[in-house]
């Protein structure tokens, strides 16, 4: 059962957030600037690179690793392709997992390794790979971890992953299970040191301002977002109360909307244990027209009428969300978007971040649908 009260109870939130998301949610900034100083100390500002590498190749564990490769992926377009290399194994466990390069992997190519915790032995083996191939070979990890040592016997680049800005005495360490999900904050750690590195090797654009100006988005929407803020004035949980007994039906529009559209779909299901499904405009009409007019149409089952309001919890019913950005050109399939909703009777939800930068929007759509998605678990007791 979903307890809409919960929302402007901080203190209730705070007893119930057992997994420390809102904390995460509200420090991916200072996580960012965090992540900022330590690329600085690592020397990458002062990385003078050959060229861009032919391919960026990346690898890791849990949702952490297949958002980053997402969003770098979109973020560098098609210049120098950035290649997720999914694991093999037997179970999600450490020691299970295996990582093995293309047979074309060489010399010309670069190997990003981000990992929220660094002691999969499968990533150290990648690792050794990669050099014997003439790889250059990156990774972003807790300092002191196995992959951190097994990173500078192979002669690559360590950059020390940014750990929580604030630790209150007699809490538990960086091995904290929050940092093994879809969590808020553990995103930005990871992404941040390898956006300053991809910017100095020419394959993307973020360079130290720019990722200043991201730090402080993510701020801004602490403060818009925050426990302490009422929901009536809080988009995140407004949007959080929206999807309540909804089946999220996310449409994303813009460049940079994509990757924020299926991380919000993965945090639903790892933290909210929430199914929700994600597509692009316009593309996204085609492909989901059906969804809205089936079974789990919003205009429901006429026999609805007669469920009993106590005993039985109410049918789930698609609800679209809308997250955009400034689409190419101008042109703007979110009008037929909200056609298709309306004409099936399907409420909306939209999310359109403020002017800035493409990274700068890109955080603010992922920012508050972090949030939301934090607090839908909670208010949902999971």
């Amino acid at each position: 059962m979903f307890d809409e009260s919960l929302l402007d109870d901080p203190e209730g939130l705070s007893t119930a957030d057992r997994r420390a998301l809102l904390r995460g949610a509200a420090e991916a900034g200072a996580r960012v600037r965090v992540a900022l100083r330590n690329t600085d100390e690592a020397g990458v500002p002062g990385l003078r690179p050959d060229g861009r590498p032919r391919a960026v190749l990346i690898a890791g564990p849990g949702a952490a690793a297949v958002h980053t490769a997402d969003l770098l992926g979109t973020l560098a377009g098609p210049g120098s392709p950035v290649i997720r290399l999914a694991p093999t194994g037997v179970a999600p466990a450490a020691g299970a997992l295996r990582w093995e390069l293309p047979g074309w992997a060489g010399n010309l190519d670069m190997l990003l390794i981000a990992s929220p915790d660094g002691t999969e032995p499968g990533l150290s083996l990648l690792a050794e790979q990669a050099y014997r191939r003439g790889c250059t070979v990156v990774a972003v990890a807790p300092g002191r971890s196995p992959l951190a040592d097994s990173v500078g016997v192979s002669r690559g680049l360590f950059l020390p992953m940014a750990a929580e800005p604030r630790r209150v005495p007699g809490e538990q360490d960086d091995t904290h299970p929050a940092l093994t999900a879809s969590a808020p904050g553990v995103l930005w750690a990871l992404l941040t040191p390898l956006l300053a590195l991809l910017d100095r090797t020419g394959v993307l654009h973020a360079p130290p301002a720019t990722l200043e100006k991201v730090a402080d988005r993510l701020d801004a929407v602490a403060e818009r977002c925050g426990p302490a803020v009422p929901a009536y004035g809080n988009p995140a949980k407004t949007l959080a109360a929206e999807l309540a007994e909804s089946l999220p039906v996310v449409w994303t529009e813009g460049h940079s909307a994509g990757p924020a559209g299926r991380r919000f779909t993965a945090a639903l299901a790892e933290l909210a244990g929430r199914p929700a499904v994600a597509a692009e405009l316009p593309e996204a009409l085609d492909a989901h027209s059906a969804l809205l007019s089936g079974p789990l149409a919003a205009a429901g089952d006429p026999d609805d009428f007669f469920r009993d309001r106590v005993e039985e919890p109410p049918a789930l019913r698609a609800r679209v969300v809308l997250l955009r950005d400034r689409p190419t050109g101008g042109l703007s399939a979110a009008p037929a978007a909200r056609d298709l909703a309306i004409s099936h009777d399907t409420p909306v939800s939209e999310i359109e971040p403020e002017n800035g930068e493409e990274l700068e929007t890109l955080a603010e759509l992922i920012a508050i649908t972090d949030f939301a998605a934090v607090y839908l678990a909670l208010a949902s007791g999971v």
